[in-house]
């Protein structure tokens, strides 16, 4: 009897806490738009129960990961917002196969958190599975990813059918060997934009990686520091079930990579399946094995060449010791569409060799052999002295998110 008394007394009080937390997030919802959080319970309550408008600030602390939402929906006017209560001392949401995935999500705004140590992907954000009605109007703000996998293909921001979306002042760190710091398959109308993104060169994963059926995605003013052995990977291989729209005939159409500061990885771009990119506007340092790589990957009929691709006013500053070709060229792809244009091009070891690039096609007004005069490259530091040559090429913002 006693035993049983304790069991029911121990229901009981887990049933009243229950209650209180739903209660105190429903009256927190009616009273007005803002819900404190201090634990994984309150949390999980608190985003379940959250209507347009609410912003759900989550105190300082650690909360275990393997969080699921489903079908959050909020509103242009009226977003639902999680986000650290102190910016200064974000939450750390730790572990998990994911650390938050996002089902289906409409208007939803992530801010200041912190997860690491997933297994799988960092932050995992899709369509639910159902490829005809996208995630939308996600914004994510000061995210912080690291530690991810690391084996495997494992991504720290993993993006799969989401639409009109922006990813600001992000930072990833380690992921998965064969992963990408961001991965997106069939996304669209996107930007990613102030990021920062860091692990080793000679992995072969991505920094950023737009494939699947992506399209009309901007990537500007990022930092790529040996981010993957594919800094910046413009399409790629995706299987034909999971495109979106899923009778895309190409992996990635319309992109833009600018004003970025990319060091090391062995091939800062890839064009990989794609119709139509454009990369401009970028200061390149010491990449280890190509410089540009065009490839064609998805396989059949129904596909594209890669093709229409645009590489103009950046700056490339190389080894001749560490690059073997300038542009390695892959089967089945369309290099003659590619044009080249204004790009100023330095040999660090070698400058009368600045010019031997073996481009496919000719190039339009390219400078080559200038010491474009860095502040501090071994350091880092990728801004122009006063006194360099370079007009008109590299970062058009000498801004470096050290």
């Amino acid at each position: 009897m006693i035993r049983v008394r304790s069991w029911q007394n121990v229901f009981m009080t887990a049933v009243v806490l229950t209650l209180s937390c739903f209660a105190t997030a429903l009256q927190a919802q009616q009273a007005g738009t803002v819900i404190e959080v201090v634990n994984r319970e309150e949390l999980i309550t608190a985003v379940n129960t959250a209507r347009p408008g609410i912003k759900v600030l989550i105190a300082p602390g650690q909360y275990r990961g393997g969080l699921t939402f489903s079908n959050l929906r909020g509103t242009k006017a009226q977003p639902i917002i999680l986000e650290a209560r102190d910016a200064n001392r974000p939450p750390v949401i730790n572990d998990g196969n994911s650390g938050i995935h996002l089902r289906s999500p409409t208007h939803v705004e992530l801010r200041h958190l912190v997860l690491q140590g997933a297994t799988g992907n960092g932050l995992n954000i899709d369509d639910g599975g159902n490829p005809d009605k996208p995630a939308r109007n996600v914004v994510l703000h000061r995210i912080q990813v690291r530690d991810v996998g690391p084996k495997g293909n494992r991504d720290g921001i993993k993006l799969s059918g989401v639409d009109e979306f922006v990813v600001d002042n992000c930072t990833v760190e380690r992921w998965g060997e064969s992963g990408s710091a961001i991965d997106m398959v069939g996304c669209h109308n996107g930007e990613i934009k102030n990021c920062n993104f860091k692990y080793r060169g000679d992995i072969f994963g991505n920094g950023v990686q737009t494939k699947g059926g992506s399209a009309d995605i901007t990537i500007h003013h990022c930092r790529f520091e040996n981010a993957g052995g594919r800094a910046v990977n413009i399409g790629g291989s995706t299987g034909r079930d999971y495109f979106r729209p899923r009778d895309a005939n190409y992996e990635a159409k319309n992109i833009t990579v600018e004003d970025c500061k990319f060091i090391g990885s062995m091939s800062p771009i890839a064009f990989v399946g794609v119709d139509g990119a454009t990369v401009r506007y970028n200061t390149i340092f010491r990449p280890t094995r190509w410089m540009i790589r065009i490839l064609q990957e998805s396989q059949g009929p129904e596909f594209l060449p890669c093709r229409n691709g645009v590489f103009a006013n950046n700056i490339v500053a190389f080894r001749s010791n560490e690059v073997r070709t300038m542009v390695n060229v892959g089967s089945g792809t369309s290099p003659e569409t590619f044009q080249f244009a204004e790009n100023h091009w330095y040999c660090i070891d070698n400058p009368q060799r600045s010019n031997r690039l073996g481009l496919p096609t000719a190039e339009t007004n390219g400078s080559y052999g200038q010491n474009p005069m860095f502040r501090d490259p071994e350091n880092g530091d990728l801004s122009l002295t006063g006194q360099s040559p370079v007009r008109d090429a590299g970062v058009r913002l000498q801004m470096d998110r050290k």
